[in-house]
C-alpha cells in the first residue's frame, strides 16, 4: 500500500517559508498552491527536498518536480538519484522526458518536427576551436553563449567582437568539461521581452511576459528582470501547444518560452519540462489543472 499519492519535490533551501525573503516566500507559496489543489482532489500529499535521505520513495505513487533548483549544480548526484528513484515510483515528468530536456540538444529534435527554434550552433565537449573562429565561420557578430546543461543563466555570456578575447579563457575551460550552445543575439528579447506559456497535459492555461532590466539581456528575476501577466494571441497559443505535443511523450506540465526572432517570427527559446517556475501565484486556477492531470494519470494507472 502507498502512503502518499504525490510528493512535491523542492530543494533544502525552500522547504520553509520566509517572511523576510520574498523570493523564498514565492517559491513556498507556489508549491503550497499545488499542495492544496492536490489535497482538494483527495490526493495525500507531502512536500520534500529531492535529496531527503530518510524518505522511502517507494511509499508514494508519484513525485512531482517543482523547485529542485540545485540540480544543475549537483548534476552527477541528481542524475544518480533520478536513476534510483525512477525504479521506485512514477516521476512527473518522466525520467526519460527529464533526461531529454536537461540537454539543449533537444532543440534539434523539435526542429525536425517542425518547431521553429532559436537559431543555434552546438559546440561539443572537447572541440578544438576558438570564439573568434566560431564567429568567423558562422558570420555572427553578436551572440549568446551558454552550456547545454544549465539553469538560471549559469555561464551565460553576451558576446561581440570587442569582448571575444576576454571570454576566450572561460570558453576554453567550459568546453573542456561540457558541451555549449552559441546563438545569435535576439534583439527583440531585449526590446519586447520573452513570453512564458504554461501548458498542462497539452493545454495552455496562462502566460507571463518577462523583460530584462535596463542594460541587461537576461530576463530572469535573479538578474533584475520583471514579469507581468500577458494575453497571448491564438497563434502563440497554437505554437506553444504544438511545441509540447512534439515532445517524445506528452508532458504533464511544461513551460514554453517564446519570443519574436530577428526575422519577426515566433520562435522557441526554451522548453522547460523539469522544474520550471510556473507562476501559479498569477493564475492559481492553473494549479488545479495540474492537480487534475495528476489525479487522472494516477487513476489511469490504477
Amino acid at each position: 500500500m502507498f502512503t502518499y499519492d504525490c510528493v512535491i519535490l523542492t530543494d533544502q533551501r525552500y522547504l520553509k517559508d520566509s517572511k523576510t525573503d520574498a523570493y523564498k516566500h514565492n517559491v513556498y507559496l507556489e508549491d503550497r498552491l499545488v499542495y492544496h489543489a492536490l489535497e482538494e482532489l483527495g490526493l495525500k500529499t507531502l512536500r520534500l527536498a529531492w535529496d531527503d535521505i530518510f524518505f522511502d520513495w517507494s511509499s508514494t505513487k508519484s513525485v512531482l518536480f517543482r523547485t529542485t533548483w540545485d540540480y544543475f549544480d549537483r548534476f552527477d548526484e541528481f542524475s544518480k538519484w533520478l536513476e534510483t528513484v525512477s525504479k521506485q515510483t512514477r516521476l512527473l515528468n518522466s525520467e526519460a522526458l527529464i533526461r531529454w530536456n536537461i540537454d539543449k540538444h533537444y532543440l534539434l529534435d523539435l526542429q525536425k518536427k517542425g518547431i521553429h527554434c532559436a537559431e543555434s550552433h552546438f559546440i561539443e565537449q572537447g572541440s578544438k576551436v576558438t570564439l573568434t573562429q566560431l564567429h568567423d565561420i558562422l558570420d555572427w557578430k553578436e551572440t549568446v553563449l551558454k552550456p547545454c546543461v544549465s539553469g538560471t543563466a549559469r555561464h551565460t555570456y553576451r558576446l561581440h567582437p570587442e569582448n571575444l578575447q576576454e571570454h576566450e579563457s572561460i570558453f576554453q575551460k567550459l568546453i573542456t568539461n561540457e558541451a555549449l550552445i552559441l546563438q545569435p543575439f535576439q534583439y527583440n528579447i531585449v526590446s519586447k521581452g520573452e513570453i512564458s506559456m504554461m501548458v498542462f497535459n497539452g493545454n495552455f492555461t496562462h502566460a507571463i511576459l518577462k523583460k530584462a532590466k535596463a542594460g541587461d539581456f537576461r530576463v530572469q528575476d535573479d538578474f533584475g528582470g520583471s514579469i507581468q501577466n500577458y494575453s497571448p494571441t491564438d497563434k502563440e497559443i497554437e505554437f506553444a501547444e504544438a511545441s509540447v505535443k512534439a515532445c517524445p511523450e506528452l508532458p504533464i506540465y511544461a513551460r514554453v518560452d517564446i519570443f519574436e526572432d530577428n526575422d519577426g517570427h515566433i520562435a522557441l527559446s526554451e522548453l522547460e519540462l523539469i522544474e520550471p517556475e510556473l507562476w501559479f501565484r498569477h493564475h492559481p486556477e492553473a494549479a488545479q489543472f495540474l492537480a487534475q492531470a495528476i489525479k487522472h494519470t494516477l487513476a489511469y494507472e490504477d
